[in-house]
């Protein structure tokens, strides 16, 4: 009867760590260094911040962690939340009953939905190069905006793979109707009467063909038109920038302030001193330069000789011909 009951048991636990096992491997990862539910792609009606990298996704994430918790920590406050996996760490016995692990597992998923998503999540954006940090609980221009007032003032570098950083405060379908209905309301804050600004409209569309880059730009403007005629176009230096970002079907808002004093938001760019920015203007300008000069001297060395220099040399050779022969 022992000997019957040892199998048994043997089987049960290997079912429960098979169960378990399984359902570890089907769980999505969680960002940020700690877990949270919510979507893990980028959709409709989500807030964060877009940024863009060169090949190496993964060190952008922990980059853009590092960065974002450091000044939304100044800016929010620590980030205050609970590790799930600490506080339904269960006991010996229950792992070896296959119902408690089965009750266990529920209770996980219910109270990762309860839980208070992370403040930071990264998703899929859907585009290669592009990291979406989604946020919660956070003004991603006033964040953004924070970083970059910061790096541009202290002129010290905190990344080495991100490049450019966007707040993406709005999303919306990315056809024309849907982005003209929803930029009406969107725009308010900034453009409708009383409020007013002189603006310009960046767009980028990335796996994306059925939108017109002329089309968004025209359709958008007219409506920041309409919201106060006083509104006007300025593409220097305006007060706001207008941020159009489509990856495939979803399309990405944002308003932003000093877009050309900060590089256009990328953070390479903005730690750059006067001194570096104008050695490389003028390195540029030497190079320029010198590409000129090569061209000149290939034009004069491939140039013909005229025809009445030829003459003149024929005529210059014949009384020296002579004069040997006299000789």
């Amino acid at each position: 009867m022992a000997a019957s009951e040892q199998p048994a048991a043997a089987m049960k636990r290997r079912h429960k760590a098979q169960y378990v096992s399984g359902q570890q491997a089907k769980r999505p990862r969680g960002g940020g260094g700690g877990g949270g539910g919510g979507p893990r792609q980028l959709e409709l009606g989500m807030q964060g911040i877009l940024i863009t990298c060169n090949m190496n996704e993964r060190k952008c994430v922990g980059e853009a962690y590092s960065l974002l918790n450091e000044y939304g920590d100044l800016l929010y406050g620590p980030e205050k939340f609970t590790n799930q996996d600490d506080r339904l760490s269960g006991s010996e016995e229950e792992e070896d009953d296959v119902e408690a692990a089965l009750k266990k597992e529920v209770d996980q998923i219910r109270t990762s939905n309860e839980q208070k998503l992370r403040r930071f999540q990264s998703v899929e954006s859907g585009a290669n190069n592009v990291v979406f940090i989604r946020t919660l609980g956070v003004e991603p221009e006033k964040l953004v905006h924070h970083i970059l007032m910061d790096l541009h003032t202290t002129k010290k570098k905190k990344t080495r793979v991100i490049l450019r950083m966007l707040p993406i405060s709005g999303t919306c379908k990315a056809f024309m109707e849907d982005m003209k209905k929803y930029s009406e309301t969107f725009f308010e804050p900034w453009f409708k009467a009383p409020n007013k600004g002189t603006f310009q409209i960046v767009y980028k569309a990335r796996n994306n063909s059925h939108m017109s880059r002329e089309e968004v730009i025209k359709e958008l403007a007219g409506i920041v038109g309409s919201l106060n005629p006083e509104n006007k176009v300025d593409l220097n230096n305006p007060q706001y920038t207008i941020v159009v970002e489509i990856i495939k079907n979803v399309c990405c808002l944002s308003v932003v302030k000093d877009y050309v004093l900060f590089r256009k938001y990328n953070l390479q760019e903005v730690v750059k001193s006067n001194k570096e920015e104008l050695g490389q203007q003028n390195l540029l300008s030497a190079s320029q330069g010198e590409k000129l000069e090569e061209i000149k001297l290939a034009e004069e060395d491939t140039k013909e000789v005229k025809p009445e220099d030829k003459n003149q040399g024929e005529e210059e050779a014949k009384p020296n011909e002579s004069n040997n022969q006299q000789a």
